[in-house]
């Protein structure tokens, strides 16, 4: 037979396009239209319904940039068209942009109830299955004219820059006949074309299936009228569509989905409209469609649909209790996972499974993160404690260099836990079930031949949107077809149980699941990052001053203040907010909420330590210490009056060379005339610590020109290009006297100016360095580097609940793939003996890495150079997202252990407050014993449930067994071992870290390396 493929698969192509997709609606009449512009933000849908409409038409241009219009379309069905299937065609003047990213539009009944939204890919709603002739159509139509976002460089970001003209022209607006044979049709062609063009041209299947599809428009030729041959064509068609799936085919277990960014592209106010739409979408498809099955994540937008759209969200929970609707996640957000803290990350899972459980009934079992930048290697343990089971992400494909080795397999984490987790390998979390993407999963599983199946999310996402009928249709034609892997659409718990079941014995992938992409997302809008570090702080001191408060006078425990204020920082840690990936509107109003947080947090700390102090009229002074560890004679979590300090030896500073040189007896740093430090020594070790010829505190400018995504992305050949800020043009000591004595530093580069403090204070182990920028640079990243005298090839960075080791080498593309990395509060590199930390009270991003002294006169040793991301200055898809003034603080401690490090590090984030008072204030808790100082308290609150009971969560932070004793500073009740929500395990907690309970309530423990421990305490 003559080869005619490519002639056959144009004309295929063309009919389909041409011919019978346009037959789908073949007659129709225009609809009347009104429309109402909204004059600013939207409003309530009561308002919108009585709003003064007036007449519009098709081709008419509507919409400023995040405006609201509200359309009425009127018709009256045709008597012709009596008994048939009868649409309304909207189409807003979509653009070639996918849904979400353009406009969109929620319909609404007379009476204000929702029924779907509309757009791109769902420009229909439904009339009548079976029309009566001059049936009356009225429908309202709530537009949001959302402008499309393109870089490099968009002022479309925010309203205040988008502009007042139009972005839309309305295109059809039609009452229509829906033919379904017609759609049906389409389908039928749809699924077994791009089933044939995955298919191997050696493969009879695809011979069979081309010769099929050319006979049926065979028939549509011959008979002339698509409508009237449908049925006949679907005909032809039945026989290839019947044919079974290989009995090894690949097993698909399909999702439904709607990845909603909380913020990105369009700020929050805009994303609980999103979310409306969407969830009307899904209940009104669940309707059409029994076995239909929508997963969806963020107990936050479930909350915006319970307060906003309450008729909605009982459609919700319709769907939920027949099992269509699976609340999954069991996260207030999908998070960020990288920056976050430890106890925000608690918080996230608490907020987010106690919502499903008051709400829903369900205890989630199955951790969905689809989206965020990289996993943290403390997830796994948080997974379990919050008594989920089960990890999904597909992110990781994503990645820049390396491919990742499995797509299901148990991940463990920095303490052991594993968690059973899968990566989709269709490397998508909004799939339409094409040929091309079912061809892919099966191509792509790394796991062949070992496990059968994997898992599809699908429906158009991450401006919401969710599953179509032409989705559900596609899944159902391949459930069972021979060339195509077999998709069943169910809940996710359905394919984790059967996955596990299939490949209990997995592989195991240790450590951080880490993205090879994305790592400027550390750095970029410092204000946000700041905010979100102070804000986690901060709610520590409201919780704990608080409970100190409730337990030692009675003072009234804000409970509904500190859980919305826990819940406001828990959504700006999404993982387009946090990171600073989003729109200026968004990144403006995170500044603006984070000072709001920030303000109310202080007054709520001073209510409490007003009522702990005691007389302010007495003269006394009152130092609190929020840290775990005491310091200078306050003990940890508790106060004590100014008078109990330690004594420490006094502050000299003297000048040396046109530089000064600062000695607190702990610590001697030498500052050269350029403001930059030559010299740090511990009197412990008496060792140098930083490098031959190397500096500390060296600001370095680089270029910053990303190949994608300027707030997203970090190349690393912007290492190739770098300044060094040498020139000062002033340096002189800016304190003296025995508490403390600092050098101020100024420079001035391009159009920014930079102002240091380097202070060393009395009975400190660090050198404090307080930088503040006047930052007015584009595309550029500001970098502070300390090249240190530590041989070591690895480095450790705080995570939550512990740290990663990650390397300092470039052996492998594993480990050069790591040249940006993430750090909380500290990084430590250390020899055996000796180390060096470097703390921060709100940088994330770092870089660590090491060269030998070969140069002229070199030694031959190793350098380590720890480097802290300061700055970036991206230009999309916020223009200017970090221009302005900002403040840094960070340390340098010399001499360290992986133990300094961590105890630095929460001294830096948590200063001491001083209050006029009297009165002594114990700690609640304390923690003795031999170990006692790797086992750090991180929360002491009471109780959610209002009983009272004081909950006090730890961990152990040095990566060692530790044992230790939690001494009660009142008096304690029944001592209870508990998950995360503050519930009792029981008899079997997964790791029991409580060995012994006391007569007098203290509580022995035995904990594992880096163990959380949640103890709940009854107040006797």
């Amino acid at each position: 037979m003559h080869d005619d493929r490519a002639l056959i698969e144009t004309r295929l192509a063309k009919a389909l396009t041409e011919r019978i997709a346009p037959r789908v609606h073949p007659v129709s009449v225009p609809l009347e239209l009104q429309a109402w512009s909204a004059p600013g933000e939207p409003v309530p849908v009561a308002e919108g319904l009585a709003a003064p409409y007036e007449p519009v038409k098709v081709g008419q241009a509507w919409g400023r940039p995040w405006g609201t219009v509200w359309f009425r379309v009127r018709g009256t069905v045709p008597e012709e068209w009596a008994g048939r299937t009868v649409e309304a065609v909207l189409d807003l003047g979509f653009t070639g942009a996918g849904p979400g990213f353009q406009a969109e539009a929620l319909v609404h009944r007379p009476d204000g109830t929702a029924v779907k939204s509309l757009n791109p890919r769902t420009q229909w709603v439904r009339i009548a299955d079976r029309a009566e002739g001059g049936e009356e159509v009225l429908l309202h139509l709530e537009a949001s004219s959302n402008p499309e976002i393109d870089g490099p460089v968009s002022r479309m970001g925010d309203w205040d820059t988008a502009g007042d003209e139009p972005v839309y022209r309305l295109r059809r607006m039609d009452l229509a006949v829906f033919d379904t044979e017609v759609w049906e049709l389409v389908q039928d062609f749809e699924v077994l074309q791009q089933l044939m063009l995955q298919l191997s041209t050696d493969d009879p299947r695809r011979w069979e299936i081309l010769r099929t599809l050319e006979r049926a428009v065979d028939v549509l030729d011959f008979r002339g009228d698509v409508n009237d041959a449908a049925s006949e064509a679907r005909a032809v068609l039945a026989g290839a569509l019947a044919r079974p799936a290989h009995a090894s085919a690949h097993r698909i277990s399909a999702v439904g989905h709607a990845h909603i960014d909380s913020a990105w592209l369009w700020p929050l106010r805009e994303t609980v409209r999103k979310v409306a739409r969407t969830t009307s979408n899904v209940t009104d498809l669940m309707d059409r469609h029994p076995g239909f099955v929508f997963a969806m994540s963020q107990a936050q937008q479930l909350a915006w649909i319970k307060e906003h759209r309450p008729e909605v969200y009982a459609r919700v929970k319709e769907k939920a209790a027949a099992g269509q609707f699976v609340p999954v996640g069991g996260m207030w957000v999908e998070a960020d996972t990288n920056m976050p803290g430890g106890e925000a990350m608690v918080r996230q899972f608490t907020h987010g499974k106690r919502f499903f459980l008051e709400e829903f009934g369900i205890e989630t079992d199955e951790v969905w993160l689809p989206d965020s930048f990289g996993y943290s290697a403390a997830l796994p343990q948080l997974v379990l404690l919050s008594r989920s089971t089960y990890f999904l992400t597909q992110k990781i494909s994503w990645s820049q260099f390396n491919k990742f080795p499995h797509h299901t397999f148990w991940w463990e984490g920095i303490d052991g836990t594993r968690v059973f987790t899968h990566f989709p390998p269709v490397d998508t979390y909004n799939a339409s079930f094409t040929g091309e993407e079912m061809a892919h999963a099966v191509r792509n599983f790394r796991d062949k031949g070992s496990a059968t199946r994997s898992l599809v999310p699908f429906g158009w996402g991450d401006g919401g949107g969710g599953p179509t009928r032409e989705m559900l249709a596609r899944a159902e034609r391949l459930a069972d077809l021979e060339g195509a892997p077999r998709v069943a659409i169910e809940p996710p718990s359905a394919f984790f149980a059967k996955a596990l079941a299939d490949y209990p014995n997995a592989p195991v992938w240790l450590g951080e699941l880490y993205l090879e992409l994305h790592r400027g997302t550390y750095t970029s809008v410092a204000t946000t990052k700041q905010g979100n570090r102070r804000s986690e702080h901060l709610l520590r001191e409201a919780e704990l001053w608080s409970a100190t408060a409730a337990v030692r006078s009675g003072f009234a425990y804000p409970y509904e203040r500190l859980d919305r204020l826990w819940k406001t920082v828990l959504l700006h840690q999404f993982h387009d907010i946090l990171p600073g990936s989003g729109i200026a509107w968004v990144n403006r109003e995170a500044r603006a909420t984070y000072r709001d947080v920030m303000a109310e947090l202080e007054t709520v700390i001073g209510e409490a330590l007003r009522a702990l102090a005691g007389d302010s009229s007495a003269g006394g002074t009152m130092i609190f210490n929020a840290a775990p560890h005491g310091r200078d004679g306050v003990p940890g979590l508790g106060a004590a009056p100014s008078c109990a300090r330690s004594g420490a030896a006094p502050v000299s500073a003297t000048a040396r060379d046109g530089g000064h040189v600062l000695d607190n007896g702990l610590v001697r740093v030498v500052i050269d005339g350029r403001g930059l430090v030559t010299s740090a020594r511990d009197a412990a070790t008496g060792r140098e610590a930083i490098a031959p010829g190397g500096y500390g505190n060296l600001l370095q400018l680089h270029p910053d020109l990303p190949n994608n995504g300027d707030a997203w992305d970090v190349d690393h050949y912007y290492r190739h290009t770098v300044t060094d800020l040498t020139e000062a043009e002033e340096v002189t000591l800016a304190e003296t006297g025995s508490a403390a004595a600092s050098v101020r530093v100024v420079r001035r580069f391009r159009d920014s100016r930079v102002e240091q403090t380097l202070r060393l204070a009395a009975g400190s182990p660090r050198l404090d360095i307080t930088t503040t920028v006047d930052w007015r640079e584009s595309r550029t990243i500001l970098k502070a580097a300390v090249a240190l005298d530590v041989h070591t090839d690895r480095s450790a960075a705080e995570t939550q609940f512990g740290h990663v080791y990650r390397p300092a080498h470039t052996n492998t593309s594993w480990d050069a793939a790591k040249f940006e990395i993430c750090a909380h509060r500290w990084i430590h590199v250390g020899e055996p003996r000796y180390g060096v930390a470097v703390v921060n009270d709100s940088t994330y991003g770092h870089d660590v890495t090491r060269s030998r002294r070969d140069e002229a006169g070199g030694d031959g040793g190793i350098t380590t150079v720890v480097r802290l991301s300061l700055l970036r200055a991206p230009t999309f898809p916020d223009p200017d997202p970090d221009r302005g003034e900002h403040r840094f603080g960070y340390a340098l401690v010399p001499g360290a252990t992986v133990g300094d490090a961590v105890r630095e590090g929460y001294r830096v984030n948590l200063p001491e407050r001083t209050v006029p008072g009297d009165a002594e204030v114990p700690p609640l808790v304390t923690v003795a014993g031999e170990d006692a100082d790797a086992v750090v308290v991180e929360a002491v609150k009471l109780a959610d449930d209002g009983s009272g009971d004081v909950v006090v969560r730890l961990y152990e932070a040095h990566g060692t067994r530790a044992g230790a004793v939690l001494v009660p500073g009142f008096a304690a009740g029944r001592v209870t071992e508990t998950d995360l929500l503050e519930r009792p395990w029981g008899d079997a907690p997964p790791r029991a870290a409580v060995t012994a309970v006391r007569g007098d309530g203290t509580v022995e423990l035995a904990l594992r390396p880096f163990q959380i421990v949640t103890l709940r305490l009854a107040r006797a």
